[in-house]
């Protein structure tokens, strides 16, 4: 775990925010599902068919979904291998964390001894 701009810092940024609005999360859950249209993907949503477009495009720009081509349909589907450097970058950080939480717990615990030692010998 480094710290400054790492080797492909600009895909995860690009990432990260196509993944910060909810309604582009939940285009990839549908996605996770499998392909679908852009008409089937806007379904749950509120907003117009342009709109819907403007979120792949970001999704599409991260790298995050991709157009196939079934004859004259477009469908979208998932394209797993940002989620998976992004997953990989946020473990880095998980087990630096955890481990940094397990050396608190372990202090504690021996500040604890200590206390109870000094307590028994003072009188």
């Amino acid at each position: 775990m480094g710290y400054g701009r790492a080797a492909g810092g600009e895909a995860l940024d690009a990432t990260f925010a196509a993944l910060a609005d909810p309604t582009r999360r939940a285009i990839l859950a549908r996605l996770a599902l499998g392909e679908a249209s852009v008409a089937e993907l806007g379904g749950p949503f509120a907003m117009s068919q342009p709109a819907i477009s403007k979120h792949l495009k970001v999704l599409e720009r991260a790298g995050l979904v991709v157009q196939a081509k079934d004859g004259p349909r477009r469908p979208r589907r998932l394209a797993p291998r940002p989620l998976a450097r992004a997953a990989e970058w946020l473990e880095d950080y998980r087990r630096f964390w955890e481990a940094s939480f397990e050396r608190l717990d372990a202090m504690l615990e021996e500040m604890k001894g200590r206390g109870k030692t000094k307590g028994r010998t003072r009188r």
